[in-house]
């Protein structure tokens, strides 16, 4: 088994990341005979949301693939593959919000955690792989040129892909939603063309369908301030749009946990940061109950024969609430 997982492991090179990451490797823990370059041991994490969770109670290979031998002098990103091939997948992707850090384990970004993390914990893992395959500092544009064919062979039909973009717009994408484009030279000094937000989401959309598998859209999550008063986020709108277009489901994140910001004190919206916008592990769960509140809200909840039994007390989200 070893080797055939090792065989699907993608390696990403730091380069991709925000800039302040670790630069030594944390140490292993053996799952299922496989080393994983994350100890949530050695991070404690309270408990938090609706089923208690701590970073301790999601396994390592739902966010990391294993080490390779010999393992890379160097952090890498070693993106998680489904652990049961026989069992369905739900993919989340997108950037730092979703998934923190070279491990995403709060290792080396202290206190930082992405809700692709806590997410894992809310379903049965004996029903459904969760594979969260986000990657810090990267927009819909890298993301899709550097990541995405990585990914796209291993979705299967009955898989779910939810996507979520938006933090880092700017970085070798357009604005908008259009089919402009504009002329650029890459990092290795070759010609590239880029194109908007939306023309990468509708290429996720397209080629997750293409897969058999269903893609389920997200606006951006907000930053840590309560949000009444705040003009438009054009990302999020783009999000919304584009899902609207092609016939996509779409959770309005950025909505839905800006109207639960609006109810909350100041101190108590702070108290889910680690440095705006990257959450705390609370702030994360927060987060991952709000996209399980908008998956349930959903006219057809693509997950909802994987949740364990105690989700049920997660209410779905009213559309007032997705804003």
């Amino acid at each position: 088994m070893k080797t055939q997982v090792l065989a699907l492991i993608l390696l990403v090179p730091l380069a991709a990341l925000p800039q302040d990451v670790a630069t030594t490797t944390p140490a292993g823990l053996t799952e299922d005979g496989l080393v994983y370059p994350t100890n949530f041991t050695t991070i404690d994490t309270p408990r938090a949301g609706v089923l208690s969770l701590r970073a301790i109670d999601i396994p390592r290979y739902t966010q990391t693939g294993p080490l390779p031998d010999p393992a890379p002098e160097h952090p890498w990103v070693l993106p998680p593959v489904p652990h049961n091939p026989k069992l369905p997948t739900i993919w989340t992707i997108g950037d730092s919000t979703v998934r923190c850090g070279v491990n995403a384990t709060g290792d080396d970004l202290p206190g930082q955690w992405g809700w692709g993390t806590p997410f894992v914990g809310y379903f049965d893992l004996n029903k459904v792989n969760v594979v969260n395959r986000a990657v810090g500092g990267t927009t819909t544009a890298s993301f899709y040129t550097t990541l995405w064919e990585g990914m796209v062979n291993l979705i299967k039909k009955g898989d779910v892909v939810i996507i979520q973009f938006g933090t880092n717009s700017g970085r070798g994408e357009l604005p908008g939603v259009g089919e402009e484009i504009r002329q650029a030279t890459g990092q290795d000094g070759r010609p590239v063309t880029n194109h908007t937000y939306g023309w990468y989401i509708r290429r996720f959309i397209a080629e997750t369908r293409a897969r058999g598998a269903t893609p389920v859209i997200c606006s951006l999550i907000p930053r840590g301030l309560r949000m009444a008063n705040e003009t438009v986020v054009p990302q999020a709108v783009w999000a919304r749009d584009v899902a609207a277009e092609e016939n996509a489901s779409f959770i309005d994140l950025h909505g839905l946990i800006s109207h639960r910001y609006d109810a909350m004190e100041r101190s108590e919206v702070n108290a889910l940061f680690c440095g705006s916008p990257h959450t705390s592990w609370a702030g994360a769960v927060f987060n991952a109950e709000s996209v399980i509140s908008g998956l349930k809200a959903l006219k057809s909840d693509p997950v909802a024969a994987y949740y364990m039994p105690r989700v049920k007390e997660i209410p779905a989200a009213f559309e007032k609430d997705q804003r």
